[in-house]
């Protein structure tokens, strides 16, 4: 019943957001409300940069997990430049502390299941993750880095254990801005890694493919050549092009061999009780494959060391060709738009090769092209967008709304929206990168794989929770008592509460932070005829009413479902 309520109402107010047509409007309110993710600025004098709320909002969507009035206000003031400047400086977030925390896999009593959850689940960093996202400040390393986990993954699906699933992820956001070759070397000899796809413990005798084949296909450059511009190259026939052969993946596998787990506390590496999975893979020996290899036009002498041999395949990866614009064109899906011109890859592709100062692989100057390039900068025309994927549509919400949290309502919600973090199905991710828009022969749209009927009644659900339902007494918010990292979740309503009768204000709020002041006037006096009805003898208390509905209808609209 509470579910068909739920739904009734939705359709309604939907068919009322969405019937009301297209078009947008520049201007718009700007936001005063303090949120969270935001850099504290020293004082300084404003520098009049041209930016527009809408297109503040537009850069905040890509490289945040969701406007706040605060961050408009800030890219507003810095310009894009300025912003970037300030987000490559910007620090906060981190899972240092929880990797530091590897214990024995026999540490807790049967039963115990406080101890299971904090040492063997990924509970830990992933409340981790959502904290940041909701209130730390380098919000545009924690969007580089949670895409570069979508490209190189490992998942909790395999191995459960916080600390290792905490170090791995560190790697990203270390490297966000660093060097691509640096994070698939720390990548590959990630312990943690090492368990996910069998590098650890591969033997000479029988040399695991597993790690080989996903770090050629998946992690860099990918199963066909690649233009620089990401269009595949063809052969005479018209056929694509094979980066690798059998063989090729069969001598990076036995360059690859000889490692095994780091152990806690010089435990012997029999004990496998005390693998530590936070910490980068040890050699073994005996274990190696000392003699000669070749793989991808590259020689490994009889009697090079291990590390000669993973640098001698790390150095393959990364500079192949294709690695240029298979990556451009991944990062720019996940922060921009799944369907970039080939003009606009191969812009961030020839930064990727050669940064300007001969550095190939230079994360931070392939961001900063992707976000000021005129395809990302510029307003979009009709039939482009990106999908929202679940774990952005619950952070977009929450940092418009106004969250303080410590992310544990985000990881009991993830799962059920088909996007758990840290917890990817398989190493090809939660979706895959070409997945088709449906209805469209030429659109890809990523993040629609996850749009099922019941994903979305699921998310509607979570909006009227959050929203209608969301004050903060809602025992969802409360402390977790199983988990004595649980410091709850509290919706602060208090800065739509100050906009007290004035409804139009809230109505431009919403508007400019999950719109970037797309919404046209119809669909402006919609969602203010949605509130209106909403009366209480306490102002503060109609206030929080009336913007709870509101934005219940604008997120469970399918605008908010697509950034553009």
């Amino acid at each position: 019943m509470r579910t068909s309520v739920r739904a009734t109402l939705c359709a309604a107010l939907l068919l009322a957001i969405t019937a009301c047509g297209g078009g947008g409007s520049s201007g718009g309110a700007s936001g005063t409300a303090s949120g969270g993710g935001v850099v504290s600025p020293a004082p300084t004098t404003p520098v009049v940069v041209g930016l527009t709320d809408a297109e503040a909002a537009r850069l905040a969507k890509q490289a945040s997990f969701g406007p706040t009035p605060a961050l408009v206000a800030r890219i507003k003031e810095l310009g894009v430049e300025g912003w970037l400047n300030e987000q490559f400086a910007a620090t906060g977030s981190t899972y240092a502390d929880i990797a530091a925390g590897e214990v024995r896999r026999d540490i807790c009593p049967t039963g115990d299941t406080i101890c299971a959850r904090l040492h063997f689940s990924r509970a830990p960093p992933a409340m981790r993750f959502y904290a940041d996202a909701i209130g730390a400040p380098d919000q545009l390393r924690q969007r580089v880095a949670f895409a570069l986990g979508q490209m190189i993954v490992a998942s909790e699906q395999e191995l459960n254990t916080a600390a290792g699933i905490a170090a791995f992820n560190q790697i990203f956001l270390d490297n966000a801005f660093g060097n691509f070759r640096d994070v698939l070397q720390r990548a590959t000899m990630s312990g943690y890694m090492g368990n996910y796809l069998d590098m650890a413990d591969s033997n000479k005798s029988a040399p695991s493919e597993n790690f080989a084949r996903e770090l050629l296909q998946l992690f860099s450059m990918g199963p066909d050549q690649l233009n620089m511009d990401g269009t595949p190259r063809l052969d005479t026939t018209g056929a694509r092009i094979p980066n690798y052969t059998p063989d090729d993946v069969r001598g990076v596998a036995r360059a690859l061999t000889g490692w095994t787990y780091a152990r806690l506390g010089g435990a012997p590496i029999t004990d496998s009780n005390a693998r530590d999975y936070s910490q980068p893979m040890i050699v073994v020996s005996a274990r190696y494959d000392s003699s000669a290899k070749s793989f991808l036009g590259t020689s490994v002498a009889a009697g090079a060391t291990p590390e000669a041999s993973v640098a001698a395949v790390i150095d393959a990866a990364f500079n192949n060709a294709s690695t240029a614009p298979r990556v451009a064109r991944f990062l720019i899906a996940h922060l921009v738009t799944p369907n970039p011109s080939p003009a606009y890859v191969g812009r961030v592709a020839a930064v990727f090769a050669n940064n300007g100062s001969g550095v190939r692989g230079d994360l931070k100057a392939v961001v900063r092209t992707i976000l000021t390039d005129s395809e990302a900068r510029t307003a979009p025309s009709g039939d482009a967008g990106k999908v929202k994927e679940p774990i952005l549509l619950m952070t977009a919400l929450a940092r418009a709304i106004g969250f303080s949290t410590d992310g544990f309502v985000f990881v009991t919600r993830d799962t059920s929206l088909g996007q758990p973090v840290m917890r990817a199905p398989s190493v090809f991710n939660f979706y895959p990168p070409d997945y088709p828009l449906p209805g469209s022969v030429t659109l890809k749209s990523p993040a629609s794989k996850l749009l099922s009927t019941a994903n979305l009644l699921r998310w509607h659900n979570l909006i009227y929770d959050w929203t209608i339902a969301g004050d903060a007494t809602r025992s969802e918010f409360a402390l977790d008592s199983g988990l004595p990292l649980s410091s709850l979740t509290q919706p602060l309503w208090s800065g739509w509460e100050a906009f007290g009768t004035d409804l139009d204000a809230m109505v431009a709020r919403i508007d400019l932070l999950l719109f970037a002041n797309a919404l046209s006037p119809a669909q402006r006096a919609a969602l203010k005829a949605a509130a209106t009805p909403i009366t209480n003898a306490d102002p503060v208390i109609q206030a929080r009413k009336r913007a709870q509905m509101m934005l219940y209808v604008a997120a469970s609209s399918p605008l908010f479902l697509v950034d553009r």
